[in-house]
């Protein structure tokens, strides 16, 4: 699996929508120049290989870690609207919009990255003396109306033909209407330690994984960009799972 150049390909026992491939990306943590490279080769891709209906996912984490949250934000602002690409709710966008109505928030929010998001707003920390309240003003002063309408689109699940979109995962034995929305942004263990048949083929991040990994009953496409700069997406037409 490492000829990635060669685009793998793998087989899945589930299936989409007849005439639709369906594009995902995983988690990208402020890496804009990866998101950049990957929006050019789906473009790229549909260009080479028409097909009737395309539907484009992100899986969430948008921002944080990396330095350009405020670039992605643009960035996927512009697919929404152009592409009617379907966004979701990571538990760094979670966090995010807590911190925006709560200024407490910003003690959970900086340990996962806070600060450099912050920093993509043009907001640095000048003195030692700044409160949360402070920073949070600021914040919501810096922060565009477009990526406030942008955060009012998240969704936290999207469901197409056999697969469901999550960021994190599902509560194994749970049905899906049922889900509780933190199981959807937060999960781990529970749900990567299950080996139960989920109602759908689950494709979700959340968890950095070396490589995307894949199992009878999900695929986890969190690739660590910030960390690693690959940023995975892949491609889904019938029961097919095509490496982008």
């Amino acid at each position: 699996m490492h000829q990635m150049s060669a685009a793998p390909s793998r087989s899945v026992n589930a299936s989409a929508p007849a005439d639709t491939r369906i594009y995902a990306v995983g988690d990208i943590h402020g890496r804009a120049d990866l998101l950049s490279e990957i929006t050019a080769r789906i473009d790229d891709d549909i260009r080479r290989r028409p097909i009737a209906h395309t539907v484009e996912v992100y899986l969430g984490d948008y921002i944080d870690r990396g330095p350009h949250s405020r670039t992605v934000i643009d960035l996927l602002a512009v697919r929404l609207v152009a592409n009617r690409a379907v966004c979701l709710r990571g538990n760094h966008e979670a966090v995010m919009e807590g911190f925006r109505q709560d200024p407490t928030i910003l003690e959970y929010w900086l340990p996962l990255g806070g600060m450099q998001t912050l920093a993509s707003y043009g907001i640095e920390l000048h003195d030692e003396a700044e409160t949360a309240f402070d920073l949070h003003r600021r914040f919501l002063d810096a922060f565009p109306r477009a990526h406030e309408l942008f955060m009012q689109c998240l969704r936290n699940q999207f469901s197409c033909g056999d697969f469901l979109f999550v960021h994190a995962g599902i509560r194994p034995d749970i049905p899906i209407e049922q889900q509780d929305v933190n199981d959807l942004i937060w999960i781990r263990n529970e749900f990567l330690e299950s080996t139960h048949d989920h109602e759908r083929f689950i494709v979700h991040g959340h968890t950095p994984v070396p490589h995307p990994d894949i199992r009878h009953n999900r695929i986890n496409i969190d690739t660590g960009a910030w960390r690693t700069g690959t940023l995975t997406c892949i491609a889904i037409e019938g029961s097919t799972i095509l490496f982008l």
